[in-house]
């Protein structure tokens, strides 16, 4: 499975945000833009995005940013990748509508894959935001 380019970035958004806990400043869009070489008008969409979500708090202005709205430690990465991807069809048989498969009624691949799925997401429910960062002392990202 792969994750959507919409879903690395969220990642790379909120572990950066999560890295630079305990900052004066807040992180800025602009500042991630140039640190992961992502444009900074896709950033901003993630970034409302991730806010709606109640994941980030955003302010404008001089002096604004962004910073978690919670804990890192409360952020679990299975809750981030199920909202942010769009589709964990696997194969064609995930979904009834579209389902042309002649082998469906005999067939456990659909059951094997729906499986490796779900112990996918069970990986990522045991890992937080903050298992994926070093802690705010060691200074990263510096600013």
């Amino acid at each position: 499975m792969k994750l959507t380019s919409w879903t690395d970035y969220s990642l790379r958004v909120l572990m950066y945000c999560a890295a630079s806990e305990g900052r004066a400043q807040p992180v800025t869009i602009t500042e991630i833009s140039q640190a992961h070489q992502i444009s900074r008008s896709h950033l901003t969409k993630i970034v409302v995005e991730l806010s709606n979500q109640g994941l980030l708090a955003t302010t404008r202005g001089r002096g604004g940013g962004l910073r978690l709205l919670k804990p890192a430690s409360d952020i679990v990465l299975g809750d981030v990748v199920r909202k942010t991807e769009t589709d964990f069809t696997m194969v064609e048989c995930f979904d009834k509508a579209l389902n042309s498969c002649r082998l469906n009624r005999h067939c456990r691949l659909k059951g094997v894959l729906n499986q490796a799925l779900q112990s996918y997401l069970k990986v990522l429910d045991a890992v937080t935001l903050a298992d994926l960062v070093p802690s705010s002392k060691a200074g990263f990202p510096a600013k």
